[in-house]
């Protein structure tokens, strides 16, 4: 065992003008979101910074000033919240009360856009008044700011439009229910994120539209009418009918729309879509349903057809896109593509007909973003965890030679936002240890200048001690990185109750070089209640390379619990773990996780929370469960030992289930069908149940659910 990094708990006493202050104990209040306390004692922040051009823009309540990196970080108010709201008012659009939620959308004029109810406003802080006003229909969402033409596409319902400063507002489609435009689509996965595309120069606005009519209803229920209401929600569950999609381009100049013809067949996925700088040609990857096939295709703006496929790859198991490609600064005759096809997500440099160059960046380590280009466009920014799974650090990559310099030098995970020229950077980061620094960063010089260091937001409480490090997989020979909270005024003589935080699935990591190790708030609380309370990231989890995560493949969480049991042979090694007063918890696959291993191992755990667990992967959504799992129909084996309805039997410990009443990820049928098969198998869960909330309890309401979690640990455990 290699311990990597240690965060020692806070002395007893704090020294305040030579008097001895005993320390705090945390309440639920303090530590989670919702809860009376919880905003006094978030990290210092500072909201809304972002770039105009080169100029560092920092909002406050009451004004915004700017910071000039190019004059020794020279900070002058630029507006006040005083004169934005007479010029709001001067218009009858009422006010605004801060300025974090303000934008500068463009680089080279002194406007800021701001966002009204009902209206986009757009204020010259130069001559100090409303120069436009773009007003949008009533029910507008997923709005789509384009600054080259000054417009806003949005959906009403589930139709698109647009809007401009010139009063037009434009219904682009007219479909009937069941039809959906301009939306994200495929559930959000494959990267989307979002259903609207501007091109480059704001001439055309590529969109999806989204057939749902085929996809069967599932029944959430909405118990707020006096009667109960049946309120019908589209889920294509695994194996069966899938929605159809096509992509849309509008026309902005003849108000004319055309659909790319993709041909047959249309049960596929469509993603990553991007734009020439030219406006004249779209990509975007098609992925066949079984999703181990993917093809890089060029279309014709003008005519909707499919010019050429420039990019193929397959895989065995899967392969997963989900970055569009990215045309160099200056030159559109070359663009960036990512691929984990090495075993890691790298850049690689490819010409217009498809034509390999070469491969950017390698290594046994993942890019995680690139975040744009220097002022010439001779290196471009990436995001990456080079130095460690744990961490995101910023590196700057020389396309021509391949020579990568690292920008970022604080051990942490960084989140980067470039200026406009690429010469500087906004910096924030967090480390175990750090609760939150934000640098501005000169990257040419190298060098930095901190803006904000938070303090310890914690530093009147009584600590739990913080330990991470690393213990051997299943296999023997895979290092998984754990993180270990030792309870507050830790007495290693003494038998400590002990429970297992699990997520253990794709897309996410749960042990990181972040504040506190990555610790929620509930895990701290806990751990000042006299629990030790222990991670591990198991094999199928993020930030370790295509092999470490596809090894669950048709089969998910075998490899996982074996994993995770990997953590409670470590546990029991330690002389202050009671193992018989062990616990688990999670949330979503975290939920499946805990069910499942509370029914392979149920000598192991005495007590368990399972939060919005998937029961049955049969009920699980197409794109998700059929990338991990295949279709029922193909992998029957596979969804038989995953389905903890029939482990139901098995239980012998103390588990409750929770979910929200209507729940549209992990719909409720999981756990009822869960529950009626425990019913019969003379089993004895326990079920709690939000109604009202979705897949994660939020607001007040999360209190409320930490309280009852821990009251069930307490009951069982203590």
């Amino acid at each position: 065992m290699k311990k990597l990094m240690m965060v020692v708990g806070v002395s007893l006493l704090l020294s305040t003008g030579g008097v001895a202050q005993e320390k705090k104990i945390f309440t639920i209040d303090d530590l989670i979101p919702g809860g009376a306390t919880y905003n006094e004692h978030l990290p210092e922040n500072i909201f809304g910074l972002q770039w105009w051009g080169d100029i560092c823009i920092k909002p406050e309540i009451d004004k915004i000033v700017s910071v000039d990196p190019t004059h020794k970080m020279k900070e002058t108010t630029i507006v006040t919240l005083e004169q934005i709201n007479s010029a709001l008012e001067k218009n009858k659009l009422g006010k605004i009360y801060h300025f974090y939620s303000v934008t500068f959308p463009f680089t080279n004029k002194k406007v800021l856009k701001i966002e009204m109810p009902k209206e986009s406003v757009f204020y010259d802080f130069g001559l100090q008044r409303i120069i436009e006003i773009i007003h949008l229909k009533e029910k507008a969402a997923n709005t789509d700011f384009c600054k080259e033409n000054s417009s806003i596409a949005y959906s009403i319902d589930n139709n698109l439009y647009f809007a401009d400063a010139n009063g037009q507002n434009i219904q682009i489609t007219n479909e009937p229910e069941g039809v959906v435009c301009g939306q994200s689509v495929h559930r959000n996965e494959f990267g989307i994120t979002k259903g609207t595309f501007w091109s480059p120069k704001g001439n055309f606005l590529a969109f999806y539209r989204m057939d749902e009519r085929m996809v069967a209803d599932y029944p959430f229920v909405d118990i707020d009418t006096r009667i109960a209401t049946v309120k019908p929600g589209k889920y294509p569950m695994a194996g069966m009918t899938s929605h159809e999609v096509t992509i849309g381009v509008y026309n902005k100049t003849t108000g004319k729309t055309i659909y790319l013809d993709a041909g047959n067949p249309k049960d596929r996925y469509f993603t990553n879509i991007s734009w020439s700088p030219d406006e004249k040609s779209i990509y975007f990857i098609e992925l066949n349903r079984d999703q181990n096939h993917s093809q890089l295709f060029r279309y014709n703006v003008a005519s909707g057809k499919k010019e050429k496929m420039l990019i193929e790859e397959s895989h065995p198991k899967y392969v997963e896109p989900q970055y569009p490609i990215l045309f160099l600064k200056g030159d559109p005759t070359k663009f960036i593509y990512q691929s984990q096809r090495d075993g890691f997500n790298h850049l690689y440099l490819y010409s217009i007909e498809g034509k390999l160059i070469k491969q950017l960046t390698k290594g046994k380590w993942l890019v995680k973003e690139i975040l744009g280009f220097d002022e010439k466009g001779e290196n471009v920014y990436i995001s990456s965890t080079e130095a460690s799974p744990l961490e995101v650090q910023i590196y700057k990559v020389n396309i021509k030679t391949g020579k990568c310099m690292r920008i970022t030098q604080a051990a942490g995970t960084h989140a980067t936002l470039l200026s406009f020229s690429g010469k500087y950077a906004i910096d924030r980061y967090s480390s175990t240890n750090v609760s939150r620094n934000i640098d501005l960063i000169d990257i040419n010089k190298v060098k930095s200048y901190n803006i904000l260091t938070a303090s310890d937001p914690y530093k009147e409480y009584k600590m739990p001690i913080i330990e991470m490090g690393t213990i051997k997989a299943d296999d023997g020979v895979t290092d998984l990185y754990y993180r270990l909270i030792k309870p507050v005024d830790f007495d290693p003589s003494k038998k400590y109750p002990t429970v297992v935080y699990v997520y253990g699935g794709p897309h996410a990591q749960v042990v990181s070089n972040t504040w506190l190790g990555g610790a929620r708030g509930w895990e701290i609380y806990m751990a000042s209640r006299g629990y030790v309370m222990f991670s591990v990231d198991n094999r199928g989890s993020e930030n370790r390379g295509r092999e470490f995560e596809q090894v669950t493949f048709r089969q998910l969480g075998v490899i996982e619990s074996k994993d995770q049991m990997k953590g409670v042979e470590f546990l029991k090694s330690l002389p202050y773990v009671d193992a018989n007063r062990m616990g688990v918890h999670g949330w979503s696959f975290g939920g499946f996780m805990t069910t499942n291993l509370m029914l392979r191992y149920p000598d192991v755990f005495k007590a368990a929370v399972a939060g919005g667990p998937v029961i049955d992967w049969s009920y699980y959504e197409v794109m998700y469960g059929e990338r991990y799992m295949d279709t029922p129909q193909t992998n029957p084996e596979g969804y038989k030992e995953c389905n903890m309805k029939l482990k139901a039997g098995n239980l012998k410990g103390h588990l409750l289930v929770v979910i929200g009443g209507i729940d549209p990820t992990c719909v409720p049928q999981h756990t009822y069908s869960f529950i009626k098969a425990c019913i019969e198998a003379n089993t004895y869960p326990d079920l709690f149940v939000y109604p009202g909330h979705q897949h994660g309890v939020v607001g007040k309401d999360r209190v409320h659910l930490s309280n009852k979690m821990t009251q069930y640990f307490d009951q069982y455990l203590k």
